[in-house]
């Protein structure tokens, strides 16, 4: 297999990583004084956009031509280690100020999103230690950060307003 074998999957990721980020701004923008009005809302927004932005950044750094796996490896770990720490950190600020109430509601959401992030570290480590193998736990990553952006985008977007 052929670390070439890739670029489509990557160039289509880190396109509709871009779009659905356009779309967020949209919902975000279109619905920003109810957004506020909510604690703790306009965090869950930044946290898709996170999760989006991870697979821009992972997606747009597969694609640069000529990479070792020593490098790219380190590339993917680092970043997978940096968003897996701000997402968490993110999430247990969440957690802690939401109300009693919501908070087992927010615990699925905890979850999911540490789903989404934790792929990658285990992405960059594997493809330090076994070579172009570990790329395939980017696919678990990518597919979990676009489903959960895309239902905090329809709570950004339809939700809010019912």
């Amino acid at each position: 297999m052929n670390i070439d074998e890739w670029h489509d999957f990557f160039v289509a990721t880190a396109g509709s990583a871009a779009a659905l980020t356009g779309l967020i701004f949209v919902g975000v923008s279109l619905n920003i004084t109810k957004i506020l009005s909510f604690p703790k809302l306009p965090e869950r927004a930044l946290l898709s956009l996170l999760l989006l932005l991870n697979i821009l950044i992972i997606s747009s750094l597969m694609l640069i031509p000529g990479q070792s796996f020593l490098l790219l490896g380190s590339e993917v770990a680092l970043i997978g280690l940096s968003m897996y720490i701000l997402v968490t950190r993110m999430d247990i600020d969440i957690y802690r100020q939401t109300q009693i109430e919501y908070k087992k509601q927010y615990v699925f959401s905890l979850i999911f999103n540490q789903l989404a992030v934790l792929p990658y570290l285990f992405a960059g480590t594997l493809i330090l230690t076994k070579g172009e193998n570990g790329i395939y736990w980017i696919i678990p990553g990518v597919l979990l950060s676009f489903i959960k952006a895309i239902v905090d985008a329809w709570v950004l977007l339809v939700e809010i307003n019912r």
